[in-house]
């Protein structure tokens, strides 16, 4: 598999002043595992054979850290078993000698951020560490970990050699550094990023309208649930478009109305030249923003979106007070799940996404590996941490795979997360959808996360109360549900996919956070009222206060990879 790609030598970065950005740790075919799924062979007084899933003799010791509060409600329904002493650390600890030592844990994501920060300011790192790309990039300038090109060489096996390199050498250019693999990437699916427009269609039956085929139609939508009364309250107390402070990411988010507009913010796309350009400046922003701002003015969308988080808009989705949200696959789970339980009335459906002409638009693909498991400088067996992603594919999607006791089990269905290492393939909900859709309703054809999907589409079709709670699902893998819509996608060659998936450049670990701020703080400014010309200044400064640097890095990187 082709992955090393040359990088420009970096300079050495102080590590106190490491800059922690949010460590993103998340959620196919059989292949054959590294031994055809036979007992492992054990090795001799801790040294590693040739085997991926060889067993050290005796056990070694790798240290972790790791957040905890993600896992608490798991754990309440598995009362044997705990985030030290589980299932997963059972089976790591019996089949490959391997123990898992916590050296801290941590609930909830700000604690976990700022322990992280004091830790790898330390440089006093755990044996393996879950980083970002930026984070791995100044840990591997700072010679606090290994090289992993011959680890993964040699110990992955060809079932994990397949799954993380099914998104191509993305995930893996993003963590190599002068040809050397620096950490493993848990390569996640970029079109699982996609967006689409989620609208409420109790609504539109309620007002006589259609869905949309353009941008002018989602307009239109939104005007009319914001003004019309779709709730028959006889009171104005909707909205048409529901966004966050945030602006960005899986729910409530604007990727899907900008690229209706046929602009692509935080995203690398190549222009008609063949270079690399950064579309949160580009020209088709304008438009776009525009049309938010005349939707505020005009009551569509809440003034006060600027002040609100996720949890305080997924509130006024719960309580029917808006109709329209752009956002990924998961999002009939949540938000909308919640106005679904509230209202027996309210019904969502997720639509692909329009553009200005009626036509299909380009859907926005980001790069989507975010976590990339490095380990320490002296750490005797490094390539343990792959024969912790071996067995981790392994025995959910192998031939020795064991899906109920270690995905999926009925008592506790996220028990995967108490490993620390979570890889899986990147389409495995693609196919999940579409072994569900060739079955027919014939469930014995069904097996592993399909056939536990399927119960619950089998429930929410009972029409009981309780099935009502897995409307949610049936709006993802039913037969009209999202991945429909993404088959769509697929077939009518609508994916942009991210251009720049190297390793961060030197310059976008100095700026990129303060010129992300500046692009946040312009949008919503712009939204809320203020001339468009402060977007013409936006773009000015962010070229002079380093995009145009970025710009000539990234497209350094670009002629390089071709």
């Amino acid at each position: 598999m082709k992955r090393l790609t040359k990088s420009r030598k970096s300079v050495v970065i102080i590590l106190a002043a490491l800059l922690v950005a949010t460590v993103t740790l998340s959620a196919c075919s059989k292949n054959e595992s590294g031994n055809n799924g036979q007992p492992s062979p054990v090795t001799e007084g801790g040294q590693a054979d040739s085997g991926p899933l060889s067993k050290y003799d005796p056990p070694i010791e790798l240290s972790f850290v790791r957040e905890s509060g993600g896992v608490e409600s798991i754990l309440e329904k598995l009362p044997n078993e705990t985030i030290e002493d589980n299932r997963w650390t059972q089976l790591y600890e019996e089949e490959l000698g391997i123990k898992i030592k916590y050296d801290w844990l941590v609930k909830g994501n700000d604690q976990y951020q700022q322990k992280l920060n004091v830790t790898l300011a330390s440089g006093e790192i755990p044996d393996v560490i879950a980083v970002n790309a930026i984070q791995l990039k100044q840990l591997t300038e700072s010679g606090l970990i290994e090289d992993l090109t011959e680890a993964y060489d040699k110990y992955a096996t060809p079932l994990t050699k397949d799954i993380l390199s099914s998104e191509g050498t993305g995930p893996f250019d993003a963590a190599t550094f002068d040809g050397k693999l620096m950490g493993i990437p848990q390569v996640l699916s970029s079109v699982d990023s996609a967006h689409y427009l989620w609208i409420r269609t109790d609504w539109l039956e309620k007002l006589k309208l259609d869905p949309p085929k353009s941008m002018a139609d989602v307009l239109a939508i939104s005007k009319a649930f914001a003004q019309d009364d779709p709730d028959g309250n006889n009171k104005k107390d909707t909205f048409g478009l529901g966004i966050t402070k945030d602006l960005w990411g899986g729910a409530m988010a604007l990727e899907g109305f900008f690229a209706g507009y046929n602009a692509f913010p935080n995203m690398w796309t190549e222009d008609a030249n063949g270079k690399l350009v950064y579309g949160g400046i580009q020209p088709e922003m304008k438009e776009a923003l525009l049309a938010l701002q005349s939707m505020l003015k005009d009551g569509q969308i809440d003034k006060e979106f600027g002040i609100k988080d996720g949890g305080k808009v997924s509130e006024q989705f719960a309580a029917g007070k808006i109709g329209i949200q752009y956002g990924e696959q998961w999002n009939s789970l949540w938000p909308l799940q919640a106005n679904v339980d509230n209202d027996p009335n309210a019904q969502w459906q997720a639509f692909p996404l329009v553009d200005l002409a009626g036509g299909a638009t380009k859907v926005p693909a980001k790069f989507s590996t975010f976590t990339f498991f490095a380990v320490k400088k002296g750490v005797k067996h490094p390539e343990a941490v792959v024969k912790l992603f071996n067995m981790h594919l392994e025995r959910n999607w192998g031939e020795t795979a064991d899906f109920e006791k270690y995905y999926m089990p009925p008592e506790a269905e996220g028990v995967w997360k108490l490993s620390p290492v979570t890889p899986a393939p990147p389409l495995k909900n693609l196919n999940a959808f579409h072994d569900i859709q060739a079955a027919a309703g014939d469930n014995s054809k069904l097996k592993d996360e399909a056939k536990s999907i399927k119960a619950k589409l089998d429930e929410y079709a009972s029409g009981t109360s309780e099935g009502r709670a897995m409307w949610g699902w049936e709006r993802i893998y039913g037969p009209q549900g999202v991945y429909s819509v993404q088959d769509q996608y697929a077939k009518n060659n609508q994916f942009l996919m991210e251009r720049f998936v190297g390793a961060p450049t030197e310059t976008m670990i100095e700026r990129k956070s303060t010129l992300d701020k500046l692009q946040n703080e312009t949008i919503i400014n712009i939204i809320l009222g203020q001339p468009i010309e402060a977007f013409d200044k936006f773009v000015e400064d962010w070229k002079k206060l380093g995009g145009d640097a970025i710009t000539t890095e990234v497209n350094d990187w670009y002629a390089n990879k071709k």
